[in-house]
């Protein structure tokens, strides 16, 4: 029988597709192939789910005491 019913079949294509692109290729083809099913989908239902925008988080700027405030430039009164 031919075909991916059996989980021999699936074990022996998953051994075989480690072996030609390797550990490291795998995720990313796994990434690029969902996010490309994703979009022929939306493309397909007319409907598009807004992406999350990157969370941007500003870093404060440190605060420089002024010569006034730093303990070292205070004279003894």
């Amino acid at each position: 029988m031919v075909g991916l019913d059996n989980p021999i079949h699936l074990a022996f294509l998953l051994v075989i597709l480690l072996l030609v692109f390797g550990a490291k290729r795998l995720p990313e083809m796994g990434r690029s192939l969902g996010s490309g099913l994703r979009g022929f989908k939306e493309s397909i239902n007319g409907e598009s789910t807004p992406e999350p925008a990157a969370e941007i988080t500003a870093t404060p700027e440190p605060v420089v005491p002024t010569p006034a405030e730093r303990p070292e430039t205070r004279q003894a009164a």
